[in-house]
């Protein structure tokens, strides 16, 4: 059962609510493998993940808005018993001042803020069983799942409350070098939460993904996502989705790896949709890799029909078309996305992400603005993981508003 919080937590509730959970990490218990389901669950896992984290957004049209929030889960997996396993995973998010940002309606004293897509809330965020046998597993419940890069299955991982899905999951690895899955998902759990007026979509969606990595050249994907939400109030996200994919790397010389990415995908209207288009999307992209850093060059389009845009409902949408998130939906007359990707590895062990982004609409090359993301990160040992983070859009179409965000936070993960 989710709960808000609308009142702001004090200091002293905000700093110290994680530190009385790294304190149940002490259960964890190592022996031989369990005989019986006291043994599985004695010799159960304690995880805890908890990600601090500020965030400033400036907006075109909007006041400014903070966020410095607290993500904290907790989670406990039993130990596998004849092939049985079980997770259970709770999380809590918490602000400072929740009404310096929008929660997306979810708080009115934030209405006129930008808004930060972190509300506070108590949720459960995983709760599955899970059955393997030999190569092939079985999962049922709430889960974190992911496909491929993201791109139309994804856990938005970027959010303090990640996506997740209840479903079901089976995944076969008995072919060499190949991976089959199928999914069956009867309920999304959005970002927002519950309390949100799209907080949860109900759904009665089927996902098949065959994937084979033994080609010289790279892996091969095919899938197909027949997504059928059920309500009206996002029934038009409902699609039908056919692609495939190929990705790879080739060596050249001295340390130094060609890369390479082509996709497309073809969609059109499906289930409870009311809407009638046929839809293209397609991905190509080139660099270089070593050691030191990478270049690429890449060129994304998501198509239009009848006014309709190309749909990825359920996709980890912030790690595609630009950090500031403007364009989560792709825009009615479709979106075509030219970037530059550069990564470096910089002294004292920091990690370095950029990125330029040139948008344009795809059925008239209008142009919509141009966007700079920059990355940094690095680890402290084992378990803590500092970012800073910096997205910079600047509108080419006055139907898009300036947007800057930045991002400092800390995650420890155990």
């Amino acid at each position: 059962m989710l709960v808000t919080d609308k009142n702001p937590p004090d200091m002293k509730r905000f700093l110290c609510f994680p530190a009385a959970l790294l304190l149940a990490t002490a259960a964890t218990v190592f022996a031989a493998p369990p005989a019986s389901l006291a043994d599985a669950f004695a010799q159960g896992k304690v995880s805890l993940n908890t990600r601090l984290r500020y965030e400033s957004v400036a907006q075109t049209g909007l006041r400014d808005a903070t966020a410095f929030t607290l993500r904290t889960r907790l989670g406990f997996t039993t130990a596998p018993l004849a092939g049985w396993k079980a997770l259970l995973e709770a999380e809590n998010i918490v602000a400072a001042d929740g009404d310096r940002y929008s929660q997306s309606g979810l708080n009115p004293g934030g209405a006129s803020r930008a808004v930060i897509a972190d509300p506070e809330i108590t949720e459960i965020n995983q709760a599955f069983i899970a059955y393997a046998s030999g190569k092939t597993t079985f999962t049922v419940g709430r889960q974190r799942f992911v496909l491929d890069n993201h791109r139309f299955i994804g856990d938005v991982g970027w959010r303090q409350n990640m996506q997740t899905f209840d479903a079901v999951v089976l995944q076969d690895k008995s072919l060499d070098k190949t991976t089959l899955t199928y999914a069956y998902l009867d309920r999304i759990n959005r970002v927002f939460g519950d309390h949100h007026a799209q907080g949860y979509w109900k759904s009665a969606s089927h996902l098949f993904n065959a994937s084979y990595a033994g080609l010289p050249a790279g892996t091969l994907t095919g899938y197909v996502y027949l997504l059928d939400f059920r309500k009206p109030a996002y029934a038009a996200n409902s699609c039908a989705t056919y692609g495939a994919s190929f990705a790879g790397a080739t060596e050249l010389t001295f340390g130094v790896k060609f890369t390479y990415r082509a996709e497309f995908a073809a969609q059109s209207d499906y289930g409870s949709s009311t809407l009638d288009y046929r839809a293209n999307y397609y991905d190509l992209e080139a660099g270089l890799s070593a050691k030191q850093g990478s270049f690429t060059l890449g060129h994304e389009v998501l198509g239009s029909d009848h006014n309709v845009g190309f749909k990825t409902p359920l996709a980890t949408l912030h790690a595609f078309n630009g950090w500031a998130d403007l364009f989560l939906a792709t825009p009615a007359a479709g979106l075509r996305d030219t970037f530059v990707k550069a990564t470096a590895n910089l002294p004292a062990g920091v990690a370095l992400t950029a990125f330029e982004h040139w948008y344009e609409t795809d059925t008239t090359g209008a142009g919509l603005g141009t966007e700079f993301n920059l990355q940094l990160t690095r680890k402290f040992g084992k378990n803590l993981t500092g970012t800073a983070k910096y997205a910079d859009f600047r509108r080419d179409s006055l139907t898009l508003p300036n947007v800057r965000k930045i991002w400092l936070q800390a995650e420890f993960a155990y």
